[in-house]
């Protein structure tokens, strides 16, 4: 379900907000946390020696300053989020997005402004530079063009920054796609302003302004560079469009999100243009794959794109191979998690993760408790 706010100053939002607020947070650490002590008013209740208590391995000190600044926090972000709207999406929370969950250190509580699905059956991330040429925007303008034409249920991501990422949501409006920017900072504001009617489209139609950050918190540099492991990790396919080799946000995001086993693409430029001397650095190291066209990138992701126009979905079509695999492993064993599915067949994290999305949404898998599937 999602969280709705409460006005009372103890409501389990109020808890769950603080239990996120808690320094060192996040889904692997608190799932651990929550189940020595049952709940987020549990860990609260019994103080600061609680932290002590958990064994495993890194243990959790925290100063009785720490948990009254952390419930400070929460009793100061309530009125904010009833005031203005705000959508809380907890980690343990259906809507939570499904492919952010599978990575250790992803944040325990999300904030959105505007209703998007953020486990959409298609998600690919747009990212590069903020000096984007017209060879980069031309690109962008095509590959998101031809996505929407030809798959269901796309969504788009991007971090709502100058350049290559603003041209990314722009072009995922105009052509009827939902898009969601993920921003470095509490939702009062928007970096950078010139975004903020962007933003409100954004909000307004079917996308989202997303961030992990409460109100009143900056744009600071090293906000930005924990954004983006949420840009990765929402997103089944990470393409950068251009970057130069030396610096740049979308680097760092695409080793994020090989980190976590996602697919990446890039792509490729003349030797001789600076902003395309870190797409041929991604690609030449095997970080990223070459991408030139949307083709390229459904192919490689195994995704069934839409029937065109005057053409009929066969009856009985065969299922792409890596799919078989998972519908044949599923019969004989009735069950399976990701995790078992993944070391039985050695299909990489990211792609399983976006093909038993697809799978479900073709019912041909259901998803069970505990990150479990079996054939529907």
């Amino acid at each position: 379900m999602i969280i709705q706010p409460s006005r009372q100053p103890e409501s389990e939002l109020f808890y769950r907000i603080a239990f996120s607020q808690l320094r060192g947070m996040n889904t692997g650490r608190a799932e651990r946390v929550l189940e020595l002590f049952g709940s987020e008013r549990a860990v609260f209740e019994n103080g600061d020696e609680v932290f002590r208590e958990v064994g495993t391995g890194r243990r959790i000190s925290l100063s009785r300053s720490d948990i009254d600044a952390a419930m400070a926090t929460a009793r100061e972000e309530l009125p904010f989020i009833e005031k203005n709207g705000i959508r809380c999406v907890y980690f343990s929370d259906e809507e939570y997005p499904k492919r952010l969950l599978a990575c250790d250190d992803a944040p325990v509580m999300l904030y959105a402004k505007g209703d998007c699905d953020l486990n959409a059956r298609h998600v690919v991330a747009v990212v590069g530079t903020r000096n984007a040429t017209h060879y980069g925007a031309a690109f962008i303008d095509r590959l998101i063009g031809e996505l929407a034409e030809k798959l269901d249920d796309l969504l788009v991501v991007s971090g709502l920054a100058l350049g290559c990422d603003i041209m990314g949501h722009r072009k995922a409006m105009s052509s009827g796609v939902p898009t969601v920017a993920v921003v470095a900072h509490g939702l009062d504001t928007i970096y950078p302003a010139e975004h903020r009617n962007d933003a409100a489209r954004i909000a307004r139609g079917a996308g989202a302004i997303l961030t992990d950050y409460v109100h009143g918190t900056p744009p600071h540099r090293g906000n930005f560079l924990a954004r983006n492991r949420i840009v990765a990790g929402l997103s089944d396919a990470v393409v950068v469009v251009e970057s130069a080799a030396d610096r740049g946000g979308a680097l760092n995001t695409a080793r994020v999100a090989r980190a976590y086993d996602r697919e990446v693409f890039a792509l490729p430029g003349r030797v001789s243009d600076r902003y395309s001397g870190g797409c041929n650095m991604l690609i030449r190291e095997q970080t990223a794959a070459l991408v030139e066209t949307a083709d390229d990138l459904i192919y490689a992701m195994g995704w069934t794109t839409r029937p065109t126009e005057g053409e009929q979905a066969e009856l009985f079509s065969p299922l792409p191979e890596t799919q078989q695999k998972v519908m044949d492993y599923l019969t004989r064993n009735g069950e399976a998690t990701a995790d078992h599915l993944q070391a039985a067949l050695g299909i990489p994290v990211g792609q399983l993760m976006s093909m038993l999305v697809e799978m479900e949404f073709n019912d041909l898998v259901m998803a069970l408790p505990g990150a479990r599937y079996r054939v529907n």
